[in-house]
């Protein structure tokens, strides 16, 4: 790889201390740990399009332009149409290369280059159909963190609301799914 592109594609981006990382490290549960299966089984937010489609994606490794559809629709019905901008190949190539990327970044960010996928569908991707636990990036599940929706996502924040979400899925052993399911519902029924 050409020196110049080793900063942007192999190497994680510096640790700045800025507003956005400040904001994710002040990150906090506004629920208890024993209220999150509570949360979590009152969750009523059907995923089973998404569940049904997984062990065939995870089986070849990308998603098709119809499972991406489905993506879309059950995060982001409005952005939804969008998705057929993009040609079979081309959401096959780019989620391809996502799922099998070893670089945080760029399982994250190469998805964003689908139309109709911004980084909160693009979370939903890496949360459903990777094995590493990822949580879904959402208003709601951010709020319940105490931690506001910033202008613009980007790699620092994503990354650092992963940790966050990854060291609660561990420490109160509990799924990544649990936690996001929890996290979705205790701000739907406290937020104003």
């Amino acid at each position: 790889m050409p020196e110049h592109l080793v900063d942007h594609f192999v190497r994680p981006p510096p640790r700045r201390c800025n507003k956005i990382q400040q904001t994710c490290e002040q990150m906090q549960l506004k629920l208890s740990q024993n209220d999150i299966s509570k949360y979590a089984d009152r969750y009523d937010f059907s995923d089973q399009d998404l569940v049904n489609i997984k062990p065939a994606i995870l089986d070849r490794g990308y998603l098709t332009r119809d499972d991406l559809s489905k993506v879309a629709i059950w995060k982001a019905p409005r952005a939804a149409g969008h998705i057929k901008k993009n040609s079979s190949q081309y959401v096959e190539e780019i989620t391809k290369f996502s799922l099998s990327a070893n670089i945080e970044r760029s399982k994250i960010e190469s998805l964003t280059l689908l139309d109709g996928v911004a980084w909160p569908t693009a979370s939903v991707i890496l949360h459903f159909f990777n094995d590493n636990p990822y949580p879904i990036l959402d208003f709601r599940a951010l709020w319940s963190l105490g931690v506001d929706v910033p202008n613009q996502y980007n790699f620092v924040f994503w990354w650092n609301y992963t940790i966050f979400c990854r060291k609660l899925s561990k420490n109160y052993n509990i799924s990544m799914r649990t936690l996001d399911k929890a996290l979705w519902q205790f701000s739907k029924e406290n937020q104003e």
